[in-house]
């Protein structure tokens, strides 16, 4: 890696997901903004590969899918020699989940939720992205997984829109 030079950047991820939204096969879909400083550079909107039986557990794949793509931004960010501004902030409106990957003593039973689970807790653990709750009313990346009135998408997404 090159030596870093300038100023530090700081990363930031909005993730969500809509819980069996899909009404034909009942997947999930996961929905991502990934800012690095205040500028979008990045977003993410696609059906989950597996049918999950809650709220938490779609959540908890979005969670993975933020971590992978954050990972990968931190590493091309630092490969082309921009510092980096510690962590990556990661926020996610289910309480849950932002318990679970932030509290070490936590587990999880089944086999495809604890993989997902124990990726985001040793990113957490090793301080590449530090997770935290953001309101349903404020999560920016609502409007990439939930059907909403267009004024809400307006307010959410109002400081990325083109006025003309």
């Amino acid at each position: 890696m090159p030596e870093p030079l300038g100023h530090g950047m700081g990363t930031t991820v909005f993730v969500d997901s809509d819980h069996a939204s899909n009404v034909l096969t009942r997947r999930s879909h996961s929905g991502l903004l990934i800012f690095a400083n205040n500028a979008l550079v990045m977003t993410f909107c696609k059906r989950q590969n597996t049918g999950e039986s809650s709220t938490f557990t779609s959540e908890l794949v979005a969670m993975r899918i933020a971590r992978d793509m954050s990972v990968a931004l931190r590493l091309k960010l630092k490969s082309i020699g921009v510092p980096l501004l510690g962590p990556t902030n990661v926020y996610c409106d289910n309480l849950g989940v932002v318990k679970n990957t932030s509290v070490p003593e936590s587990t999880l039973s089944k086999k495809h939720n604890s993989i997902n689970y124990h990726v985001v807790r040793e990113a957490v653990a090793a301080g590449i992205i530090r997770v935290g709750k953001e309101d349903t009313e404020t999560n920016l990346s609502d409007a990439l997984t939930k059907l909403l009135p267009y004024s809400r998408k307006v307010k959410l997404l109002s400081k990325f829109l083109y006025d003309r």
